[in-house]
C-alpha cells in the first residue's frame, strides 16, 4: 500500500475535472515587502492552465510585472474527510493587448453567467471594462492534488 499522500493525489484526469468544476481560485503573489498577496479570482480553466482578469492598477498585476509567477489554490469541502484541492506554481503572462482581454472577459463572462445569450448581452459590458483590464494566463510548472474522499473516511 503506498503512502497516504499517494492515496490522496488526485488523477491528471481527476485535476482537469475538479477545476473545471469549481468556480474560484486564491492567486498569491508577492508584494513589495515580499510577503504573499493573496487574493481571490474567478477563472477560466483550459485543462490546467487558468485565465482570468483584473484591473490593470491592482496591486496584483503590480506584483506580477516584478515577478511573473503565482501559487494558486482551488479546494473544496465541508470537513475533512471531504477535503480535496489542486495547487498550482505557475509562470503568469499578462496580456495587455486589447482583443486579448476580451477574449478573457468573455470568456469569464460565458462560464459564471451561464448562458451564451448573457454573455452576448454583455459584450458591450465586456469591451468597456477591457480598457482598464488585463488579462493573466497562469501556466503552472508544478501542480500537486489532493482529495481526502479517496481514504473512504479513514485517517
Amino acid at each position: 500500500m503506498g503512502s497516504r499522500r499517494e492515496q490522496i493525489r488526485m488523477t491528471d484526469a481527476e485535476v482537469v475535472a475538479f477545476l473545471a468544476a469549481e468556480k474560484t481560485m486564491a492567486v498569491a503573489t508577492l508584494g513589495p515587502s515580499g510577503r504573499p498577496h493573496l487574493t481571490a479570482l474567478w477563472y477560466v480553466p483550459d485543462g490546467v492552465t487558468l485565465s482570468t482578469w483584473t484591473y490593470a492598477a491592482s496591486q496584483k498585476v503590480a506584483n506580477l510585472r516584478r515577478a511573473a509567477q503565482a501559487t494558486v489554490l482551488v479546494e473544496a469541502g465541508e470537513s475533512y474527510e471531504e477535503l480535496r484541492g489542486v495547487s498550482l506554481e505557475c509562470d503568469v503572462e499578462v496580456i495587455e493587448d486589447e482583443a486579448g482581454v476580451v477574449r478573457i472577459g468573455g470568456a469569464i463572462l460565458h462560464r459564471y453567467s451561464g448562458s451564451e445569450e448573457a454573455a452576448t448581452a454583455g459584450a458591450q459590458f465586456i469591451r468597456a471594462q477591457a480598457a482598464k483590464r488585463v488579462g493573466l494566463v497562469l501556466r503552472p510548472t508544478k501542480v500537486v492534488s489532493w482529495d481526502h474522499r479517496k481514504l473512504g473516511g479513514g485517517y
